[in-house]
């Protein structure tokens, strides 16, 4: 596995975790449909919560969601209408994006996460 692809998982390992404390149930890891990719799918009593997962080492160039856009955002879209077409729910949808900033990468001893709720609609 290339060093992108075990630094990605382990940012989508950490966002995990933090939303397991925020008392969410996780649903899907890296969901896959022709359509695209979802990072992580989870829910909690309201919400069936569609989580884009963005790792960078700082925010100095730019903050890590605004590297979700109006492309990636459409895709994120179509893939979780597609989610729900094959797993219907009462549940809202809510699109978030989580923002992990970890300055000596996967050596980062408390990296910041942050969470952003409804990121996008």
């Amino acid at each position: 596995m290339d060093s992108r692809k075990l630094s990605g998982a382990w940012g989508e390992a950490l966002a995990g975790e933090y939303l397991r404390k925020k008392h969410y149930q996780l649903v899907a890891w890296n969901y896959r449909s022709r359509f695209g990719e979802i990072d992580l799918i989870a829910r909690n009593r309201n919400y069936l919560v569609f989580v884009e997962v963005k790792l960078r080492k700082s925010a100095d160039f730019a903050m890590a969601r605004e590297y979700v856009d109006r492309r990636k955002q459409a895709r994120i879209r179509l893939t979780a209408s597609y989610y729900l077409s094959v797993h219907p729910t009462r549940l809202q949808p809510r699109f978030d994006v989580i923002e992990i900033y970890a300055p000596q990468g996967m050596e980062t001893e408390r990296p910041s996460i942050r969470h952003l709720e409804n990121a996008f609609q």
